[in-house]
C-alpha cells in the first residue's frame, strides 16, 4: 500500500467520523504528519481526481477515491485478522499499522485466502474507535490501541 492509499483510507475514515468532508487538521492527526504535508498530500491527489478539496472545509473522497480507500482499509482488515487470528501477536494493531505500507496487493490477497475474514469487510471497521468490530469483540479491547490512521 503506498502513502497515496494510506491517506485515502485516512480520508474514508475521518469522513465517517466528520459526517461530512475531512479536515487537513484531522488528517495529520490521523496520520501523524504536519497539517502542511496534510495539505499537499490532499492536492495531489485532488490533481488526481480521486478526492476534491474545498479550501476551509475539508476533502471528499471521488467514486474512484473512495474505492482505493476501501481496498486498502481491506488489506489492513486482512493484516489485522492475520496477525491477531494466525499469528497470534499481541500488538497485532500496532505491527498491521507498520506493515501496511509494505504489502502489496498479492501478498495481502494471498493473507486473505489464509484468514476467516468477515464478508462485511470493510464496512465493519469502526472509524471511531479505529478497531474492526470483529477483532474488538473477539479478542477484547486488548489490542485496540494503536490502529489503522496509525
Amino acid at each position: 500500500m503506498n502513502t497515496a492509499d494510506q491517506y485515502l483510507k485516512a480520508v474514508f475514515l475521518v469522513q465517517q467520523i466528520e459526517d461530512g468532508p475531512a479536515s487537513t487538521g484531522a488528517l495529520a492527526d490521523r496520520l501523524g504528519v504536519s497539517p502542511a504535508s496534510a495539505n499537499e498530500m490532499v492536492g495531489k491527489l485532488a490533481d488526481q481526481d480521486l478526492l476534491v478539496h474545498e479550501k476551509y472545509k475539508g476533502a471528499t473522497l471521488t467514486d474512484a477515491g473512495e474505492e482505493r480507500a476501501r481496498d486498502a482499509l481491506a488489506t489492513y482488515c486482512v493484516l489485522e485478522r492475520f496477525l491477531a487470528n494466525v499469528l497470534d501477536v499481541e500488538e497485532y494493531r500496532d505491527e498491521a499499522g507498520q506493515l501496511e505500507a509494505v504489502i502489496d496487493e498479492t501478498v495481502a490477497d494471498r493473507l486473505d485466502m489464509i484468514i476467516d475474514r468477515e464478508p462485511d469487510c470493510p464496512d465493519c471497521f469502526d472509524a471511531e474507535a479505529d478497531a474492526c468490530s470483529h477483532l474488538v469483540e473477539q479478542l477484547g479491547e486488548a489490542g485496540a490501541g494503536a490502529g489503522a490512521g496509525d
